[in-house]
This record gives C-alpha cells, structure tokens and sequence, in this order.
C-alpha cells in the first residue's frame, strides 16, 4: 500500500476523486480528507505495478486540478 497526500490548497478534490475513478481497474483506493489535505491509499491489483499506478494517479490528479482552476478562454 502507498499512501498519497495532496494538499488541499494545490489539489481539487474533484480531480483527485477523478484520478481515484480512473485507476480502479488497477488499483484498489481509498480516499479520506484530513486537516488540509486529501489522502489517497493506493493498493494495487494483483500483477499491476504499485508505484506506477500511484505515480500516475498523482499525475493525473495534478493535470486535472491545473485544468480545473485555469481561466476559462473566451
């Protein structure tokens, strides 16, 4: 199990329960909020890569919160 904190003032926490939904095939999650952060516990499925499916579930979190908070282009 590896366990993922996401600041709460850098991360939204939809993207991140976004990023939990995508990699559910992979990896079982679990997501809780705690003092001014989201904790996200990564257990990967058996024969996925559990580093790998963490590091992409950051990866993802953070591309959807940039896209998220970035001004809408008229």
């Amino acid at each position: 199990m590896i366990e993922l904190r996401f600041r709460e003032d850098l991360y939204s926490g939809f993207a991140i329960d976004s990023a939990v939904q995508i990699y559910a095939d992979f990896a079982s999650c679990e997501l809780q909020r705690s003092a001014g952060e989201y904790v996200v516990r990564v257990s990967a499925l058996a024969g996925q890569d559990e580093q790998t499916i963490a590091d992409e579930l950051a990866n993802y979190a953070l591309g959807a919160s940039i896209e998220e908070r970035r001004p809408a282009l008229g």
